[in-house]
């Protein structure tokens, strides 16, 4: 079946377009250009560039710099665009001409048509009156809206990102109260430790995950500082002095979000700085998921032969050949996502380090790294709370036959006898493979067991207080664990 075409023009002449597209030439000479992925730009991306526009098109009808008529069809095209529709017409590859041009124009011409549309003009009628360029972006550049749609989008899902962080604190919160009683051996350097409780243990992780969503939310606080408005270089060149603190009083109510002014437009459009802030905080989460994911898979191990102090839930077959063998694919999940944006995120840093003087070209993939970090953040944390963490059990008895074998108790006894002497206490129960008390019974016996202080013989019910408690030995003190490491 042949494809139906119309002619459209720009700058450098004439191209052919599909005939019912909502785009025009520029997007279609960026299709020819750029077919690198095949994927299209994320939702966030023209959400946020279209608000821009709508934006635009209210701020510069109320300067009287529009015409009202057409300006109020740009504003209904644009919202339509808001609502989902004609998201089919969004077709620029994310790797793409540097600055965002491509995107921006795409949006331009979807937005332009869809209005003449409105007006009641065909798209291929010569006379339509609405221009991409100079009623769609009016008083706009790529180079200032790029950024800005960059800070809206991800602005647009921060509650959500945050949301599903909140979630999976609280959940981990509700594990560390109800492992709370679980006393087990503490492992540092992967061997042997003072005990620890499971619930301390979960406690740490949540309060790690609230000490990421405290970062991130201050990143995203620098990203509501906007210098739309500032047009080609920061100067503001055909623009309207107001327009500035127009549009960012706009915005902020379109958005439901505070926003404020960059104050200087020149940095706002040179850096890329708060962008790759906010693409480090959630790096920085990451690298907790990672840590949390890897002590989860490493506590329910075996579970014959491994750790098994944690049972994840059984969600799916974990092999193709061994019948009943489960894996902890959701940890597996998270751990992968985690490598994913943190990989994203070196290519914010990298593609933020490239600016040079008035403009960082490098924006595109900047827009489509952040949104894509976001969007992946978000179902990943969300599946491993809800099909992980809050499924979880604590495999108690497990956990308590660890600790009755870790020697390392003996730390509990340095106030009494001294580390040396406790650290041969150690290494003679590990020798024998026998407890502490029953090794230190038995020098007691002989006599040789001494109070580090006084010389005087140590009693069987002196180890016995020191040690026969495990649940104290988690709350610090004197009585209990000294030293560190």
């Amino acid at each position: 079946m042949t494809q139906e075409y119309r002619v459209e023009k720009d700058s450098l002449g004439e191209m052919q377009v599909p005939a019912d597209a909502l785009y025009g030439a520029q997007t279609q000479r960026a299709v020819l250009n750029f077919p690198i992925s095949g994927q299209r730009p994320y939702p966030a991306f023209v959400w946020s560039q279209t608000l821009i526009k709508r934006a635009a098109a209210e701020v510069n009808r109320d300067l009287g710099l529009l015409d009202a008529k057409l300006a109020d069809a740009i504003v209904q095209a644009a919202q339509e665009v808001l609502d989902g529709k004609h998201s089919n017409q969004f077709v620029v590859d994310p790797f793409q001409a540097g600055a965002g041009t491509s995107h921006n124009m795409n949006v331009n011409e979807v937005i332009g048509n869809r209005a003449n549309q409105l007006l009641g003009y065909a798209l291929n009628d010569p006379k339509k009156p609405v221009s991409p360029n100079d009623h769609v972006n009016m008083a706009q550049s790529t180079n200032d809206t790029i950024p800005t749609a960059i800070r809206l989008g991800a602005l647009w899902r921060i509650n959500d990102l945050l949301g599903v962080i909140d979630g999976l604190a609280v959940a981990l919160e509700d594990k560390a109260k109800e492992f709370d009683d679980v006393v087990k051996s503490g492992r540092t350097h992967l061997q042997d430790a003072v005990p620890v409780r499971l619930g301390q243990e979960f406690g740490a992780y949540a309060q790690a995950i609230r000490n990421d969503r405290e970062r991130i939310a201050a990143a995203a606080d620098r990203l509501r500082r906007l210098g739309v408005g500032g047009t080609a270089t920061g100067t503001g060149l055909n623009a309207h002095p107001e327009y500035h603190a127009r549009m960012v009083t706009r915005l902020s109510e379109l958005l439901g979000q505070p926003l404020r002014s960059a104050g200087n437009l020149f940095e706002a459009m040179q850096s890329q700085a708060d962008a790759a802030d906010f693409s480090g905080s959630m790096r920085t989460l990451c690298v907790t998921l990672t840590r949390i994911a890897n002590d989860f898979r490493l506590l329910s191990s075996g579970p014959s032969t491994g750790l098994d102090e944690i049972r994840l839930p059984a969600v799916q077959p974990g092999s193709s050949i061994m019948p009943g063998k489960v894996n902890p694919v959701l940890a597996e999940m998270l751990n992968m996502t985690s490598f994913h944006v943190q990989g994203c995120d070196y290519t914010v840093a990298l593609a933020a380090q490239a600016g040079q003087l008035e403009l960082n070209v490098m924006m595109p993939i900047i827009a489509h790294n952040l949104f894509e970090m976001e969007h992946v953040l978000i179902g990943a944390i969300k599946a491993f709370t809800e099909k992980c963490v809050v499924g979880l059990t604590a495999q108690r008895e497990k956990a308590t036959g660890w600790l009755a074998r870790n020697a390392i108790v003996a730390t509990a006894l340095n106030p009494l006898i001294g580390y040396m002497p406790a650290a041969a206490l150690v290494k003679e129960a590990m020798k024998r493979s026998a407890t502490i008390r029953e090794v230190a019974a038995e020098q007691i016996a002989r006599g040789e067991l001494k109070n580090k202080d006084t010389g005087a013989d140590v009693t069987i019910d002196e180890i016995d207080a020191l040690l026969g408690d495990m649940h104290k030995l988690t709350e610090g003190g004197l009585g209990g664990p000294a030293g560190g490491g």
